[in-house]
């Protein structure tokens, strides 16, 4: 299992919004059969307005592989232009889950 953390610095004030959006385009991605678990989390301590998502995969050639089919979907696409303009920055985490 991999954990993948996608971790958003949110606009000043955004985080809600940022964080609504987050879940609609987390709900399209699920209608599209993306194959994974997820949990959004934010900041209690550490920089303003971080937004986390972590996704929880089988294996990364999984996430590779069906990445581009739920992505790709329109109303994903649509919920993503919505999203894009409240984000200042991010970076990706991937991690070998050792249970």
């Amino acid at each position: 299992m991999i954990l993948v953390r996608n971790v958003f610095r949110v606009k000043f004030g955004k985080a809600k919004e940022a964080v609504a959006l987050m879940k609609e385009g987390l709900a399209i991605q699920k209608r599209a059969g993306a194959p994974y678990t997820y949990r959004i989390l934010t900041d209690l301590t550490g920089p303003f307005y971080t937004m986390v998502l972590e996704l929880t995969v089988q294996n990364f050639a999984t996430f590779e592989a069906e990445a581009p089919r739920y992505m790709g979907d329109k109303d994903f696409q649509a919920n993503y232009q919505k999203i894009v303009p409240l984000i200042e920055s991010g970076y990706r985490e991937v991690f070998t889950i050792l249970e």
